[in-house]
């Protein structure tokens, strides 16, 4: 809600800005205000019955949950001064001056690759007091196959791709690290069949949710490193009947025509995309749109999807070329896994509804409130 409200009242001047509406802003920081302001005076009308915890000790659990949301609010404390410091900049000393990726780089990142790195043996913590040498133990595995990824991917691919090889690395270390719990609770290689399958079966909503939730985080970094490592763009100038190549994949236009819309005018190609084994990928209809009312002109993207992959490609605007002959821009892009990037984030939101249908939570939270509601109620000798 903030960055929208950012990016659409006029406040940031930005590439990203679009549709600058003081009006718009002012709702928009209301809607943010409300709903921020709903969820502070929630907790504060909560706070006085919430218990004091007991002690743990610096390896346990509780640590482990601590420490997370450290790393968390410090992840977020960072993009929201990149975010915001260039306003902050302009209204005390009138500059205008921009925060680019080295920023987020050089901050973000290495707080989130501490959190991932240490995410798989939270839950391998023991409550209270832990032992954090039997933990990593456990995650042999884990970081056995997340070496061979790194080793495989620097073999297989670019041997300069360190980035990409120990990105993908850790999206191994996630998927199996949280796999490593559940196979533990069930004591997947140290029971007879019929038990393992019993426990698996028993095991609470709660861990499941936890799983989904850090496996998704996994596949998320997997098709974040694919797309930002092995993406590929390529743009050429084309008439009619010519092509380009992007990633072995053979994009041919075949035509250009005016289309009207309900308060736009645009041109739409219409082209083929091959893939590298010859077939025909998809026919891909990208448009370039002028609004006429406002002066705006967008393009509309064609998104060919190819497995978890995805391919781009973008009409760009009309030039002549040397023999008269109309000509246009298009690009393509390629996307490895770009899927993975949207599947991520909903195994992890089903996580949460998973969760969140465990039944225990409800029976905790309901013996959590008797004694409250017990102790409100009776006489201050009783109570005491």
């Amino acid at each position: 809600m903030l960055g929208a409200f950012l990016v659409r009242s006029g406040v940031l001047t930005s590439v990203h800005a679009f549709a600058v509406d003081p009006t718009r802003g002012v709702l928009l920081l209301t809607i943010l205000g409300v709903t921020a302001g709903l969820g502070f005076a929630l907790f504060a009308w909560r706070a006085p019955a919430m218990a004091r915890g007991g002690l743990f000790a610096p390896i346990s659990r509780e640590s482990a949950l601590v420490l997370n949301n450290i790393l968390l609010a410090a992840a977020t404390a960072t993009v929201l001064l990149g975010t915001l410091y260039p306003l902050i900049r302009e209204a005390m000393a009138g500059e205008a001056i921009s925060v680019g990726p080295p920023y987020f780089n050089l901050t973000f990142t290495p707080l989130m690759f501490i959190l991932l790195l240490l995410l798989p043996a939270g839950p391998l913590l023991a409550w209270k007091r832990a032992d954090a040498a039997a933990a990593v133990q456990r995650l042999w595995v884990a970081a056995l196959l997340a070496v061979a990824t790194a080793v495989a991917t620097l073999a297989l691919a670019d041997p300069r791709s360190l980035f990409g090889a120990a990105g993908l690395a850790l999206g191994v270390w996630l998927i199996v690290g949280s796999l490593t719990e559940v196979a533990e609770r069930i004591r997947l290689f140290r029971s007879p069949r019929a038990e393992v399958l019993r426990r698996l079966g028993g095991l609470p909503r709660g861990t499941w949710g936890m799983t989904l939730a850090h496996a998704g985080l996994g596949v998320f970094v997997l098709g974040a490193v694919f797309e930002t490592t092995w993406k590929a763009e390529t743009a050429e100038v084309l008439a009619i009947g010519q092509r380009l190549e992007v990633a072995g994949y053979v994009v041919v236009l075949d035509n250009v025509a005016p289309v009207q819309g309900p308060n736009y005018e645009a041109e739409q190609a219409s082209l083929r995309a091959f893939a590298p084994n010859g077939t025909l990928a998809c026919m891909a209809r990208p448009e370039r749109r002028l609004y006429s009312a406002g002066g705006q002109t967008t393009s509309e993207v064609a998104i060919c999807t190819r497995g978890l992959s995805h391919l781009y490609v973008v009409l760009g605007e009309r030039r002549t070329g040397a023999d008269g002959a109309p000509v246009w821009l298009v690009t393509g892009y390629w996307n490895p896994w770009a899927l993975l990037i949207f599947l991520g984030p909903g195994l992890m939101a089903l996580g949460g509804v998973v969760s969140l249908s465990d039944r225990r939570l409800r029976l905790a939270a309901g013996r959590r409130a008797a004694p409250a509601r017990a102790g409100a109620s009776a006489p201050a000798g009783e109570a005491a």
